[in-house]
This record gives C-alpha cells, sequence and structure tokens, in this order.
C-alpha cells in the first residue's frame, strides 16, 4: 500500500485501505449510514474499490518517483511549503504529500492510531505531539533510527525536544518545532500592583494577588481537555514532582500525583479559583478564550503558549486589536511553584515521526532531515510563529525580530517539564 492508496480511502475516516471500513467512520465524514443506507453497502464498497484501485493505477503510471504521505496538524500552510521544496530538493528522489489532520490533539491521536494499529503503510511521516510519542514508540508504531540514521537528526535541538523524541534510549522521532508557555502580562496593571515582573521570577501567589488587587483576571486553561493536563502537569513538575514516576511500564505504572508536589498543585489551582481573579469561564477557559478576556478590560495576566505576540500582532494589522494594546503586554519565566526554585515550563512543538509500515523508510528518513534543517526551522518559525526546536535558530535577526521574547522561549524550551 502506497502513499496513493490514502488519496483514495480519505472520505472513509480513518480506514486503512484495504483494511476495512466501518459505517461509524462513514458517518464520521459526513456520510450518515443509517440501518437501510448500511445494507447497500457492499455496493459502496466496490465503487470505492474500483475508485482505489484506479487512483493507485494512475500513480503507478507516472513517473515511478515516490510519493511519501506526511500527516499534518493543522498550521497555516507552512508545512506543506515545506514537503514541497523538499521534494524540489530531493532532486526527484522523492515527492512529499501532505494529508490534513483534525485540529483537535485527541482526534489527532485517535487517526493515527487507528491508522497504524491497521499497519497502514501509507503513512510516511507524521506531524505528533509530544505525548504520543511514548505511546505510539511502545506499540511499535514508530520507526526507531539507528546509528548510521542518527547523525545530524538532533544537532542543536535543545533539550526538551530531544527528550520528548526518545524512548527507552532510543530515538523515535526528529524534533522539528517546540513551544512552551509564559507568563503574558499588561505592563499597566503590573505598574498598578507595584510589582516588576521584569526584575525577578514571580510566584503563582504573588500573580494571584496583583490580579485580585487590581480587579484584573489570571488566565489559564482549565477546561478538561489537553490544556487542564499541561496545566496540572506544569504545576507538579514545577514543584519538583511527577504524575508518572515509570511511564514505560504500561499498565504498572506508578501515578504519584499523591504527593507533596501534587498537594502544592492542587493548592495553586484552589487558590486562584476561589479568588476573584478567576475568570467566571475558568472551568471551560481555553487558549483563545483566554486570549480574548487578556486583551479585554479586566485583563492583566495570562498563561499562554508563544503563537500569542504574532497573533496579537496580526490582530492590530487587521485592525481588531488596537496598538495601544499590543504596546502594552510584556512577558516573563512561567511562574514559580516554590519560591526560589525555577519553573518547569510546559513542553508543547510538533516532532516529525516515521510509520513503522513505510515502504521508503530511508527517503523518508532524508525528507525528515530535510523538513527539520535549520534552515527549514527558521522558515518555519518566521512564517507559522511557531518555534524551533534547534536553539541556533534564535539568534538569526529575522526570528528575533518576528519574536522579541525569543531568548526566554529557548530557555523555557531547554528548561521544560515533560508531559507523560
Amino acid at each position: 500500500m502506497n502513499a496513493c492508496c490514502s488519496l483514495a480511502s480519505n472520505r472513509f475516516e480513518q480506514g486503512a485501505c484495504g483494511e476495512g471500513l466501518v459505517p461509524g467512520d462513514m458517518t464520521k465524514q459526513g456520510d450518515p449510514v443509517t440501518n437501510r443506507a448500511w445494507r447497500g453497502f457492499p455496493v459502496r464498497v466496490a465503487g470505492a474499490l474500483v475508485l482505489a484501485a484506479s487512483v493507485v493505477a494512475a500513480c503507478g503510471s507516472s513517473s515511478g518517483t515516490p510519493t511519501l504521505n506526511w500527516y499534518i496538524n493543522p498550521d497555516n500552510g507552512g508545512q506543506a511549503k515545506l514537503a514541497q521544496e523538499c521534494g524540489d530538493a530531493s532532486g526527484g528522489r522523492y515527492h512529499v504529500q501532505t494529508s490534513l489532520l483534525p485540529n483537535d490533539a485527541t482526534a489527532q491521536r485517535e487517526q493515527l492510531v487507528r491508522r497504524l494499529a491497521a499497519k497502514d503503510s501509507s503513512i510516511d511521516l507524521m506531524s505528533l505531539d509530544p505525548p504520543f510519542i511514548p505511546e505510539f514508540a511502545n506499540a511499535g508504531f514508530l520507526h526507531t533510527f539507528s546509528a548510521e540514521q542518527t547523525g545530524g537528526l538532533t544537532q542543536g535541538a535543545l533539550q526538551g525536544p530531544i527528550t520528548s523524541s526518545t524512548w527507552n534510549g532510543q530515538l523515535v522521532a526528529i524534533p522539528f518545532w517546540a513551544n512552551t508557555q509564559l507568563l503574558w502580562y499588561r505592563k499597566s496593571v503590573a505598574a498598578k500592583a507595584g510589582i516588576d515582573p521584569s526584575s525577578s521570577a514571580l510566584t503563582w501567589d504573588q500573580v494571584i494577588k496583583a490580579a485580585t488587587s487590581t480587579g484584573t483576571t489570571v488566565e489559564v486553561q482549565a477546561d478538561r481537555y489537553e490544556g487542564y493536563m499541561v496545566w496540572i502537569n506544569a504545576l507538579v513538575t514545577s514543584a519538583n514532582g511527577e504524575i508518572l514516576v515509570n511511564p514505560e511500564a504500561g499498565k504498572d505504572v506508578q501515578p504519584s500525583i499523591d504527593s507533596d508536589a501534587g498537594r502544592m498543585a492542587a493548592q495553586v489551582i484552589d487558590e486562584l479559583s476561589h479568588s476573584p481573579a478567576a475568570n467566571a469561564a475558568l472551568s471551560t477557559s481555553k487558549e483563545e478564550t483566554g486570549r480574548t478576556a487578556f486583551q479585554g478590560a479586566t485583563g492583566g495576566f495570562m498563561l499562554n503558549w508563544s503563537y500569542i505576540y504574532g497573533a496579537e500582532q496580526e490582530a492590530v494589522q487587521k485592525g481588531t486589536l488596537s496598538q495601544a494594546v499590543l504596546d502594552d503586554v510584556g512577558w516573563v519565566r512561567y511562574p514559580q511553584v516554590i519560591a526560589g526554585t525555577p519553573s518547569k515550563p510546559p513542553l508543547g512543538g510538533i516532532n516529525i515521526g516515521i510509520g513503522a509500515f513505510s515502504q521508503h523508510t530511508d527517503l523518508a528518513v532524508e525528507a525528515a532531515r530535510c523538513i527539520t534543517s535549520k534552515d527549514h526551522q527558521k522558515e518555519y518559525m518566521v512564517s507559522a510563529k511557531n518555534p524551533a526546536a534547534r536553539g541556533d535558530v534564535y539568534d538569526d535577526p529575522e526570528v528575533r525580530k518576528v519574536f522579541p521574547m525569543a531568548d526566554l522561549i529557548r530557555e523555557s524550551i531547554d528548561q521544560s517539564g515533560s508531559r507523560p
């Protein structure tokens, strides 16, 4: 099965070509399947298989250049551009086509897991959220890079992305872009509260009290989704704890949140949620709802990812945000849970994995090396506003113009705490 196959099967959500089509999958793709419609399903399958065969035949009748299929997370088109550039740079050795994954991280995982569990060979490259890499590697879904292949793949990469790309001491993904959260604040609010966030590290207690005293809010992600896990984990790791002691043990893993660190994390959440600094919609807050509130009249402080500054710059250009609000925004490192103990900011981003069942492993490694090169990481950081996994990219003048807080982002990623 090659990349062409996935084109023919694309309307059958998550089902690999020839690996079986499920009525529920069709429903998710906008093909409602009632009991009556299901009785005609064999006819639909026959038609789909004819279509699939014609597409594969068409691919096979081309120049014979292998097409690598790269499953990407949604962005502004930056990954598709890199796919085109790396295909062109290969000198005709391969093409790279992209297949878009859902917006939601959980749905991204579900789609990839279902395909990989069916040993779908059309998955050559994947853009993977760091928390899913250990699971995929442990299940045998990811190609493990040999010593020969590893050369240069992690060159210059920050420690956080390298750690998230490694499983059982072996490299199973390549750092591409990374992410972290900063404490964003309104300079006018900080001045009113009588604090200078840039002069010394702030604790969560100080941030909450500063917001309370000024009648403003501390925006976080507390809806019950990935964002809430990010917050809890950052609090626990910043208190020198961890949620799982030995995640490599699988079903025998030892939860360790019932600890001093876990109780300190719970105390921070309790303090904020019961204070006037909590947004009334705290329990349903996500990244963008927090950004909207932070830009409003009661905005004071916000924990959010590094895309924030670029998003606010774009809002100013579109006329939906005043320049005065952007000029009032400052940033510092993630707050401390224990005063005097450096925080461990959250780690996010995307690493590039290669499907264990790909029929073009060597070419996929070559393409991944191209995609994650220093020049392409810089290009992606500037265009997509997503920070690079390589530390030396942050020294580039063009990058520093887009990210005036480049040094802080680099430091935070390098000293981040991994999610279980």
